[in-house]
């Protein structure tokens, strides 16, 4: 089962690298603390899932990676090259030299649709060299232009072209006190558009993911690149291949331990149907254990009730409103954009 990953924008396309490059890093280490012959099924479920055909012996990412601006593709691509050990598909890139900023606006009403047809090309033959596609992974930040409008029109004509493929998009949520002046309005807009073409949202706080590089790696100045590999490692581990074989993999549908306590989850959802766990004997990354925790609960209420807040605050001075409007995204776009998420705020309080 493939899975093709569609890298959006700068932050995209540098996520997008370090994740390949842990999975592939982890997916050849000699041995993995399990036996020669699990850690070979192992190395080709990944592969399998991953990459593509070797060329001249380096296996090809499944990957499309697309930004208004050549230099963080030509970067990632060089990156990816001169490691010698994996490498992106010269056909799987795709990049326009003339962007606007950081507008929501433009990448999702003029940027999408003017090259629609070459991405969406593009994204096909990344799938057509699937034996069984799984689905796709559109890593985006919410905040920024090109990877939040254009995620948002990309991931909409995914549902529209493969409805029957799981879209999943992993989302950067922007500092609480970011650069970008518009990034409240980028990400309800994004927020509210994704609600209804993905399957499932992968949140990743970039304040949290901060705190974890001070406090955790004691990292005294901390770069993107500290972060942007620690996204890659949880990704990885999220994404990590299961296998039956040996007894090596388990499908348990009990909760473990504390995941027992009823008091964790909704009324009308019993904890049998709440909580699964998989588990491989095999480690991730070197690590001998290693646990990754994926949960649907009201953990992104104040997040999500604070951005919608500060959005409203703009909205209700027209603050910036124009950069918007002059794209074709107008008023009423953003009051269904405030409602929607209003009302999963609500659905999430009464969790």
């Amino acid at each position: 089962m493939s899975i093709v990953t569609v890298q959006l924008g700068q932050c995209g396309n540098q996520i997008g690298f370090e994740v390949f490059d842990a999975l592939y890093s982890d997916s050849h280490c000699p041995q993995g603390l399990c036996s020669k012959r699990e850690n070979e099924v192992y190395q080709a479920s990944c592969k399998e899932r991953f990459f593509s055909e070797e060329e001249n012996g380096v296996p090809i990412a499944r990957a499309v990676l697309v930004d208004m601006e050549p230099k963080v593709i030509n970067q990632t691509l060089s990156k990816a090259a001169q490691s010698g050990r994996w490498k992106y598909g010269q056909h799987s890139c795709f990049c326009q030299k003339q962007g606007s900023g950081n507008n929501w606006a433009y990448g999702y009403s003029v940027h999408g649709p003017r090259h629609e047809e070459s991405i969406m090309n593009l994204i096909q033959k990344e799938v057509e060299k699937c034996d069984c596609l799984s689905g796709f992974f559109i890593i985006m930040s919410m905040a920024g232009g090109t990877g939040s409008g254009l995620g948002a029109f990309v991931t909409q004509n995914l549902q529209d072209h493969y409805s029957n493929s799981l879209k999943m998009n992993q989302i950067i949520w922007p500092y609480g006190t970011g650069e970008v002046i518009v990034q409240n309005y980028n990400s309800i807009l994004t927020l509210s558009h994704l609600y209804r073409s993905s399957d499932a949202l992968l949140v990743h706080e970039n304040d949290a993911v901060h705190k974890i590089c001070a406090k955790l790696m004691n990292i005294k100045q901390i770069s993107f690149t500290d972060i942007n590999q620690v996204l890659a490692h949880q990704l990885g581990s999220v994404f990590q291949p299961t296998y039956s074989m040996e007894g090596s993999y388990h499908y348990r549908r009990n909760p473990l331990g504390g995941f027992k306590d009823p008091a964790l989850y909704t009324s009308w959802l019993a904890p049998v149907n709440a909580f699964n766990v998989w588990k491989t004997q095999r480690a991730f990354s070197k690590y001998e254990k290693s646990a990754a925790l994926v949960s649907n609960s009201q953990f992104l209420l104040k997040p999500l009730d604070t951005i919608v807040g500060k959005a409203w605050n703009m909205f209700a001075s027209k603050a910036y409103i124009h950069q918007y409007t002059k794209f074709g995204i107008e008023e009423e776009d953003f009051l269904d954009s405030f409602t929607l998420l209003e009302q999963v705020v609500a659905s999430y309080c009464n969790l």
